[in-house]
């Protein structure tokens, strides 16, 4: 839409898209240091929407000023909405559904994008604004909707059974890592790969996000007996073949297609794969607008470095033969960084969809991890019965279901089995077993 307008005026993108992705970037980022409770982040949800609209206006006019005023006002207050919204989802959503929420979010606002995208694009920028404000609109009813306290949120007592755990710190940034560089590939691909292909008009304003969520929806609805790990490497195998692809193919709609399908069809799988990650260590936090922001800011610092790169290589007019080396580089870090990054995260995220690990165990195995460290004192049958649960990544309630004994008896059991092993969180008794 914002390339809509500046074209519209002929005004060049380059610093409008630098301002608005450094500014949304800071948004993210800070958020979490300013957002301590549910009231809080639901007051700045509506604060930063409000905003959004008000800066929105004056759009609708010839460029002034009022333009960067507002790209600057509206990227901010657009990142620290997201990020405030970490805290509802961990309130309201199951940690195990957490995936499932993921993909529904991304599915549905890039449903939203294309719409926008092709009013903005094949009719008018001004209509693409007006859907826009009416999408904040409905999102400030919805905002106004979530009024979460202990008493009305299901979830919200199962969600808070672990405390803060400095063991996510380590994982948090090794995955941030991953995803900065990851998303580099994005960044070139708004502006090395995308304008390339912009004589076709119609169909990008439209099909450009369609491989993504068709990749969503067949993530979503996965078999939990597929191993979501390996779909990863295939992801990275997309991004390679986009490339290659755009260097080998010509510029005609075909040309397009599989380009396109192969490197958005790679970001709805990696998307997800970090959404729902970073869903899953809310957990282990006791703000979680703090981890969400800074866990999501990582996907836009890494398409502005792309961006940047994009647009230097745009400059000297490096042919794609030599764009798609420079991606393959970035593609063999990630490579390189993946298995490491998953050995780190199962030590928290045990019962993570990608990253099941103690399930899989033969019972040989499963008894290696329990006897490689051993308690202060002895587990009674019942408390190690209760441990075997916490590794499958049970929650209290579903272990006392299993087990046919109270919630409560299942919180005396995890205490004294914590103060065995000398910890005082789930992720840190997880952290330890599953390390050795």
């Amino acid at each position: 839409m914002l390339y809509s307008l500046l074209n519209l005026y002929q005004i060049e993108p380059p610093r409008y898209i630098l301002v608005g992705i450094v500014t949304h970037f800071m948004g993210l980022f800070s958020c979490g240091f300013l957002i301590r409770s549910h009231g809080t982040a639901r007051k700045m949800m509506l604060v930063a929407m409000g905003l959004c609209i008000i800066v929105t206006i004056p759009f609708f006019s010839a460029p002034t000023i009022l333009w960067v005023i507002g790209l600057l006002v509206g990227s901010y207050a657009s990142g620290c909405a997201v990020a405030s919204w970490g805290w509802f989802l961990k309130t309201y959503t199951p940690k195990n559904e957490r995936i499932k929420s993921s993909a529904d979010i991304l599915i549905y606002s890039n449903i939203i994008m294309i719409l926008i995208n092709v009013t903005a694009i094949n009719w008018s920028p001004l209509g693409g604004i007006i859907l826009s404000i009416l999408c904040l609109l409905i999102g400030i009813v919805f905002t106004l909707l979530l009024l979460p306290s202990h008493s009305e949120s299901p979830n919200l007592a199962e969600n808070m059974e672990t405390k803060p755990d400095n063991n996510i710190f380590q994982p948090l940034l090794l995955l941030c890592l991953f995803v900065v560089i990851i998303t580099v590939n994005s960044g070139l691909m708004y502006q090395v790969i995308n304008p390339a292909f912009q004589h076709l008009t119609g169909l990008v304003s439209w099909y450009w996000a369609v491989p993504y969520i068709v990749a969503l929806i067949l993530m979503r609805n996965l078999p939990e007996t597929i191993k979501r790990s390996m779909i990863l490497y295939a992801g990275m195998a997309m991004i390679i073949g986009a490339f290659i692809s755009f260097m080998l193919l010509g510029r005609d709609t075909y040309d397009y297609l599989v380009v396109d399908t192969l490197m958005l069809g790679a970001c709805g799988i990696f998307d997800l794969f970090w959404w729902s990650i970073l869903g899953e260590m809310l957990d282990y936090t006791d703000n979680p607008a703090k981890i969400f922001g800074i866990g999501l800011s990582s996907n836009v610092l890494g398409v502005l470095l792309g961006d940047i790169l994009g647009m230097g290589m745009t400059s000297i007019c490096l042919p794609s033969a030599d764009v798609a080396v420079i991606a393959l580089a970035i593609v063999s870090v990630t490579l390189a960084l993946l298995p490491f990054l998953n050995r780190r995260l199962v030590y928290v995220l045990k019962s993570h969809a990608y990253l099941a690990v103690y399930d899989s165990m033969s019972d040989i195995r499963k008894m290696a991890v329990l006897d490689g460290i051993k308690p202060l004192d002895p587990l009674t049958a019942r408390e190690h019965e209760v441990l075997q649960c916490i590794l499958e990544g049970k929650s209290n309630r579903e272990i006392a279901t299993d087990l046919s004994i109270s919630e409560s008896t299942v919180k005396t059991h995890a205490r004294n089995i914590f103060s065995k092993y000398d910890v005082t969180s789930r992720a840190e008794l997880i952290s330890n077993l599953l390390r050795n």
